[in-house]
């Protein structure tokens, strides 16, 4: 009788299920695959640093007792009105289009009942958000859909979006099934057909043409509101130094882990660099232009808790934006709807095709019923709380720290747990005073 162990069939690393998978659609399709979100693979994060807590070297605030203070004011090189935020989490940019309206109220609720900003996103500014967001940015897009005059001097800061952390050097898109008679209206597209955007702006090729224009979006808007400058994590050095010299008051540096509507997930699975390696070089290139806290730094991609928010801000950030984040917070993925996702393929948690428009939370739709599931004053409320609660993580690590204020957060209150992050954050390795490529080594 035999009794030879039985192994089990090995799968291929290379040509996993998944890999093979994607080979069968593509063949039988003949087109590339388009998703929402972020990327899906583990690439190095926050959660590989760890602070070090005060003890006998540094001395903690007590919680009830001491103050540390959450507020961050975003534009102070140029601007007159420069935006003071109760909290260092802002909304990111996320369109009427890709959102619904009612989303797009929630997240407008939400913020202002947190003390914090929202972004228009693509597409031009809704009603909806405007009249529910304290603070509105207006983001001034390669596509220049929905850009108007009379928009633009209605916000409380403009944001000219160079790259997006999901797709550097790539355009967004928006699927004919969502580009209903509003959405058409505001874009000034046909109704019902796919709509994909510029990948650059029309009228300036580099940052000297650059400084042109947001000289005069200055004089549009009489020298009142802060210029962010957005730029997707590809060469976050060269490119925050290019937009300070450009005349930014803000740069905003949205690493590969941040989140999109749709476009090729060859784009948010291979282009750019993770949101950890972007922050430092940023903050390098502030430093040596001597701007660092003078044009603030926010960062975006993947920011999840008031753990992640702590230390982007000790690496150097002024504050951060959350997108996905927040539509968890509205509802999105909710396990409630989960006999709905599978009716579409998928499962709570993994749905990604908000390009398709049937969202059975009502967030990333425009369809009628589907938009009427989503209650934006309750869903505001829960962004409320999830803004609150970061918050509140934020101020208990300063706080453990030995920080007043979380912007004192700093790298020598970081460790890291893997060489990658070491190298990657600039802070030593945990048992060590030593990270890879520290100078002296």
């Amino acid at each position: 009788m035999d009794k030879t162990p039985q192994t089990e069939p090995r799968q291929s690393w290379t040509f996993s299920r998944e890999v093979n998978a994607e080979i069968r659609r593509a063949a039988a399709t003949g087109i590339y695959d388009i998703r929402g979100g972020g990327a899906k693979r583990r690439v190095p994060h926050f959660d590989d640093l760890l602070f070090l807590g005060a003890s006998m070297s540094r001395y903690p605030l007590e919680g009830y007792r001491e103050k540390c203070d959450t507020s961050v004011t975003l534009g102070t090189r140029f601007a007159k009105k420069p935006i003071e935020l109760k909290i260092p989490i802002t909304i990111a940019g996320m369109s009427f289009g890709a959102l619904s309206g009612q989303a797009k109220e929630a997240l407008g609720r939400g913020a202002t009942m947190a003390g914090t900003s929202t972004t228009t996103g693509d597409g031009g500014m809704t009603e909806e958000e405007r009249g529910h967001s304290e603070k509105l940015v207006y983001q001034y897009l390669p596509s220049r859909y929905g850009m108007n005059l009379h928009d633009l001097r209605r916000a409380d800061a403009i944001e000219i979006v160079v790259g997006q952390g999901a797709k550097p050097g790539g355009g967004g898109m928006l699927l004919g099934q969502k580009i209903t008679e509003r959405v058409a209206g505001m874009r000034d597209l046909p109704q019902g057909i796919d709509q994909r955007s510029a990948c650059r702006h029309p009228d300036w090729t580099g940052p000297d043409d650059l400084e042109i224009k947001i000289l005069e979006l200055r004089e549009i808007t009489g020298w009142q509101v802060p210029i962010y400058i957005k730029v997707g994590g590809a060469r976050p050095y060269y490119d925050t130094a290019l937009a300070v010299k450009a005349g930014a008051d803000v740069v905003v540096l949205d690493g590969m882990q941040g989140g999109t509507a749709a476009t090729q997930d060859v784009f948010i699975e291979h282009v750019g660099q993770p949101t950890l390696a972007c922050i430092r070089p940023a903050v390098q290139a502030l430093q040596d232009l001597g701007m660092h806290r003078e044009v603030q730094l926010v960062v975006s991609g993947g920011i999840r808790s008031g753990a992640d928010v702590a230390k982007a801000l000790a690496l150097g950030a002024d504050a951060v934006a959350i997108g996905t984040a927040a539509l968890v917070a509205l509802g999105d993925n909710d396990p409630k709807w989960e006999a709905e996702y599978q009716a579409l393929g998928t499962t709570h948690g993994a749905y990604d095709d908000w390009h398709e428009g049937r969202d059975p939370a009502g967030i990333t739709t425009q369809h009628p019923e589907l938009g009427a599931r989503l209650d934006p004053v309750a869903a505001g409320r829960r962004l409320r709380n999830y803004l609150n609660v970061m918050t509140l993580e934020c101020q208990t690590l300063a706080r453990a720290c030995g920080k007043s204020h979380v912007l004192n957060l700093e790298p020598e209150d970081l460790c890291a747990l893997t060489m990658e992050a070491a190298a990657m954050a600039k802070v030593p390795l945990a048992g060590t005073d030593w990270y890879p490529g520290k100078p002296g080594f």
